[in-house]
């Protein structure tokens, strides 16, 4: 099949075989016995040599669980040139490398008006992968089709706004395929209100995936959805329409329809095995690590 899809591509188009893929835009791929290892390690040395962070320190995480980045408006400026071009070159590197995912994010509100302490925190996630260049994603040959969704938030998490920020995974079996980590577009009253935002946006994703499998006549029945909000998980699968919850918009109470449905499920997992929390928040050492451990990210040994 191979052979005859080579022939019909070349037949139709000016093009030619170039073997097994190892290296596409600055993305390596080593394809084993017994899975495929992505990363992009020269991309992330080149970063190193481009911002002169070649005789820093390393740290351990991206961001320090301490630091609250607001707009610093007594602030000294920097130039936004340099900055910008960091933010952009972190964005480059963020599909095979979740564990910056959420502290790109949050430096990258900033660009308009950059000060150094936003330059200072940007600088912290190039020391954090000065010390782990090598790292990648692993997607082992076996682990199944099981399709699994994880919603998680950080109740009024941006201290301009207040805006919560929305987290979310989907692992099919136990391979990463989707994320998606941002900041809410409205203001979140109760904590259950912001959760209940992101479970909706993490249904809408898995049904989507649902509808794609179908086509590789893979058949996913109800989908878990992994929330570690009870009153969430409460407010989805109730039918009555409480005083308490009818200012939330209508637009995400259709998760509720498809509980109904039996298309997806909401189930409860503990805040320690949230998998969307690395997505949402900085956290400590050790459960940075052990999430990203889960999330398929190693170094290849």
């Amino acid at each position: 099949m191979c052979e005859k899809f080579s022939n019909l591509m070349q037949g139709k188009f000016e093009m030619s075989m170039m073997g097994e893929l190892t290296f596409f835009l600055g993305l390596q791929v080593k394809q084993l016995k017994d899975g495929t290892f992505t990363s992009q390690t020269k991309y992330t040395r080149d970063l190193m040599k481009k911002f002169g962070m070649e005789e820093k320190s390393s740290v351990k995480s991206p961001m320090n669980t301490s630091v609250k980045m607001d707009m610093d408006a007594d602030g000294k400026a920097v130039d936004q040139t340099r900055y910008r071009a960091l933010i952009g070159s972190f964005l480059y590197l963020t599909p095979s490398r979740l564990d910056i995912t959420f502290v790109v994010g949050v430096c990258e509100r900033f660009q308009s008006t950059p000060k150094e302490s936003h330059m200072t925190a940007a600088k912290r996630i190039l020391r954090y992968l000065k010390g782990c260049q090598e790292v990648g994603l692993w997607y082992p040959k076996e682990g199944g089709f099981k399709l699994i969704g994880y919603s998680d938030s950080d109740y009024a998490g941006c201290r301009v706004d207040r805006k919560s920020t929305s987290g979310t995974c989907q692992m099919l079996g136990n391979i990463w395929v989707s994320l998606f980590s941002k900041k809410q577009n409205s203001l979140a009253t109760p904590t259950a209100e912001a959760e209940y935002i992101v479970a909706g946006s993490c249904c809408a994703q898995v049904l989507w995936m649902k509808q794609e499998l179908r086509d590789y006549e893979i058949e996913e029945k109800v989908i878990p959805i992994m929330c570690d909000n009870t009153s969430a998980i409460a407010i989805a699968q109730n039918p009555v329409l409480l005083s308490r919850t009818k200012h939330i918009d209508v637009r995400y109470h259709f998760i509720r329809d498809h509980v109904e449905k039996k298309d997806i499920t909401l189930e409860y997992i503990s805040t320690d095995k949230q998998l969307a929390d690395i997505f949402t928040k900085p956290l400590c050492q050790s459960k940075f690590e052990k999430l990203k451990n889960e999330l398929g990210l190693i170094e290849l040994s």
